[in-house]
C-alpha cells in the first residue's frame, strides 16, 4: 500500500514541499524588512508622503509602524492559534498581508496619502505577524529530528536573501520613474504572499496539532504522508504513540486551546522558564541593533559617512549580499556547532564589530568614519550567521507541545515589541548622539554573554519529546538545567518512556499501561500482515524492533 498523498507528494517531496512554502513566508518577511531602507529617503517617495522629508522621527514612525501591525499579528496568534491550527493561520496570514499590500500602493497625493500607507503598513504587519508566530512551530512539528535544525535555520536564513532582493530592486527602481520608486517594490510582495497562500490550501496540517485535537485518524495519514509510511504501518503508531506520551505528560490531552496561565507554570515541565528562554532569545536579536542597520543601512552611510543617496544603496546592496552569504553558513553548522556556541559566538563578533564602528566615527572625519563602514560589514556577516536563524529555531523547538503555540506567540511578541523599539529610535539616536548609538550597541551585545552561558541548554540533535526530559531532570536533580541537557544521552524512543517515568513526567502505571497499548496495537499490525501475507498482500517492511529503534534518530 502506497503512503498517503498531499498535493499528489508524499515522504522527502512532501516534507520539502512544506518546507519551501514555510521558507517563502520569512522570504517576504525578510523583504519587507529591507523594502522601506531604499525607499524612505528617496524624493519620488517623500513627493507624496510631505512628512517624511528630512524628519527622522516621521522616517521611523512610517518605518516602525509595521512592527505594531506584526505585534496584534503575534497577539491574535497568541489568542486564537491553537483553536485556528497551523494550516489556517498561515493562509490567513498571506491573505491580510496582500490586503495591506493594496492598501499602501493605491495612497495619493493629495487625499492623505501618510495616513492611507501608515494604515497599509499596519495591515500588512498583522498578516506578517501571525505568520512569523506560526511558520517556525509548523515546520518544527512536521521536522525530523535529525532535519529541524537545519530547515528553521534555512527559514530564518533566507530573511537575508528576501532583503538582499529587497535592496536591489530598490536601488534599481530608483532610476525609474516616480512612481515605480515606491510602487512597484512594494506592489510585488503580493507575488510571495499568493506563493504561501495557495499551496497551504493543500499541504497536511501540523500532526502534532492534530494530535492535540484528538483528531488522530487525521494525525495518523500526515504523519504516514509526511515520512512516507504506509498508513497502517508500525512506524506511524510508534511515531504517534511518542507524541501522545508527550502531550499527555504536559498535561494537553482533551483541550482545544491551552490556557495562558499554563504558560506560567513550573514544576517537571517548566513552562514559564521554556518560555522566557525563547522570547529573550528574539528580545536580544533586537536589542542587539540587527535592524538598526539592516533598515538603515543606507541612511546610516548618507549621515554617519557623509555618502549620497545612490551610492549608499549601492553600498547597501553590496552588504546585502555579504549578509546572504553568511547567513547561509549556519544552514551547515547548526547541527555540529549547537545552539549554544552559535549563541556566544555570534553575540562576541556583533559586540567588537559595533566597537569598530564607534570608533572610527569618534574623529568625526570623513576618512575615518570610512572605517566605520567595516565595522558595518562584519556586523552583519556576523549576525547573518548566528542570530538572524536562531531566535526563530530555539523557541519552537524549546517549548513543549502543550504550551509551543502560545509560547512561540508570545516569542514572537517579544520581537515585534522591541523591533519596533529599535526601528522607531534609531533614526533618532543617530541625530542625537551620533557614534554614542553603536557604544550602546556594543555594551548590550557584550551583555549577551553570561546570559547564555549560563542559562540555554544545548537542544542540537534533540528530539522535541527528549527536551522534554531535559527540563524535568534539571527540576528532579536540582541542577542546571544547562548541565541537565550535557548530562541526558541521546535516547531512543522506548528510552524516552522510561527516562518519562524515571522523572516523574508520566507515572509508572501509565508508563505501563502505554507500553501494553503499544505492544497491544503493534501484535495486532503484525497479525495483520500476516494475514495479508497469506493471501498474498504487499506486507510492510522492517520488524517492530527495527522501526523503534528508526523513529525519532
Amino acid at each position: 500500500m502506497a503512503p498517503p498523498k498531499y498535493m499528489g507528494l508524499s515522504g522527502k517531496r512532501l516534507s520539502l514541499a512544506v518546507s519551501t512554502v514555510a521558507t517563502t513566508g520569512f522570504l517576504l518577511f525578510g523583504y519587507d524588512q529591507g523594502v522601506m531602507s531604499g525607499i524612505i529617503t528617496a524624493p519620488a517617495f517623500n513627493d507624496v508622503f510631505e512628512e517624511t522629508r528630512d524628519n527622522p522621527t516621521m522616517q521611523g514612525l512610517v518605518t516602525a509602524i509595521y512592527e505594531i501591525g506584526c505585534l496584534f499579528g503575534a497577539v491574535f496568534i497568541l489568542a486564537f492559534g491553537d483553536l485556528l491550527g497551523r494550516r489556517k493561520a498561515m493562509i490567513l496570514g498571506a491573505l491580510v498581508m496582500m490586503i495591506g499590500v493594496v492598501i499602501q500602493v493605491t495612497a495619493q497625493s493629495g487625499s492623505n496619502p501618510l495616513a492611507q500607507f501608515i494604515v497599509g503598513r499596519v495591515v500588512m504587519g498583522v498578516g506578517n505577524g501571525v505568520n512569523t508566530s506560526t511558520i517556525p512551530t509548523y515546520q518544527a512539528e512536521c521536522s525530523n529530528t535529525k532535519n529541524r535544525g537545519l530547515l528553521i535555520c534555512i527559514e530564518g536564513g533566507i530573511i537575508a536573501f528576501g532583503t538582499l532582493i529587497a535592496y536591489w530592486l530598490d536601488y534599481g527602481a530608483s532610476y525609474g520613474p516616480p512612481d515605480l520608486v515606491w510602487r512597484f517594490p512594494i506592489a510585488i510582495q503580493i507575488i510571495f504572499a499568493l506563493a504561501i497562500a495557495i499551496p497551504m490550501f493543500f499541504l497536511p496540517e501540523s500532526p502534532r496539532w492534530l494530535l492535540s485535537h484528538d483528531r488522530v485518524e487525521e494525525a495518523d495519514r500526515v504523519i504516514s504522508a509526511l515520512r512516507g509510511y504506509e498508513m497502517d504501518s508500525e512506524e506511524t503508531l510508534l511515531e504517534r504513540t511518542v507524541v501522545l506520551d508527550s502531550i499527555r505528560a504536559s498535561g494537553g490531552i482533551g483541550q482545544k486551546s491551552t490556557p495562558v496561565k499554563a504558560l506560567l507554570s513550573s514544576g517537571k515541565t517548566q513552562h514559564l522558564r521554556r518560555m522566557l528562554l525563547g522570547s529573550s532569545s528574539q528580545l536580544m536579536q533586537q536589542i542587539g541593533g540587527c535592524n538598526a542597520v539592516i533598515y538603515y543601512f543606507p541612511i546610516l552611510f548618507q549621515r554617519s559617512i557623509g555618502e549620497t543617496h545612490q551610492m549608499s544603496l549601492l553600498l547597501g546592496g553590496i552588504n546585502m549580499i555579504v549578509y546572504s552569504i553568511f547567513a547561509t553558513t549556519s544552514w551547515f553548522i547548526i547541527e555540529r556547532a549547537g545552539r549554544r556556541r552559535l549563541f556566544l559566538w555570534g553575540s562576541l563578533g556583533q559586540c567588537l564589530s559595533m566597537v569598530i564602528v564607534f570608533s572610527c566615527l569618534i574623529p568625526g572625519t570623513q576618512s575615518a568614519a570610512k572605517g566605520a563602514a567595516v565595522g558595518l560589514f562584519t556586523y552583519i556577516a556576523w549576525f547573518g550567521a548566528t542570530w538572524l536563524p536562531l531566535p526563530w529555531l530555539y523557541p519552537a523547538e524549546i517549548n513543549p507541545i502543550r504550551t509551543r503555540g502560545k509560547a512561540n506567540a508570545v516569542s514572537t511578541i517579544t520581537n515585534w515589541l522591541f523591533n519596533f523599539l529599535i526601528v522607531m529610535v534609531t533614526p533618532i539616536m543617530i541625530d542625537k548622539i551620533s557614534w554614542g548609538t553603536y557604544v550602546f550597541f556594543a555594551a548590550v551585545n557584550g551583555c549577551f554573554i553570561p546570559i547564555i552561558w549560563f542559562f540555554y541548554p544545548e537542544t542540537a540533535r534533540r528530539s522535541l519529546e527528549e527536551i522534554d526530559i531535559i527540563f524535568a531532570k534539571g527540576y528532579v536533580d536540582k541542577i542546571s538545567y544547562v548541565k541537565a541537557a550535557e548530562e541526558l544521552p541521546h535516547l531512543q524512543p522506548d528510552e524516552i518512556e522510561a527516562y518519562a517515568i524515571r522523572y516523574g513526567l508520566i507515572d509508572s502505571a501509565d508508563g505501563q499501561n502505554v507500553t501494553r497499548r503499544r505492544t497491544r496495537d503493534v501484535e495486532d499490525l503484525d497479525e495483520k500482515r500476516e494475514g495479508e501475507a497469506e493471501h498474498g498482500s504487499p506486507t510492510g517492511s522492517g520488524s517492530s524492533t527495527d522501526v523503534a529503534e528508526g523513529i525519532l534518530r
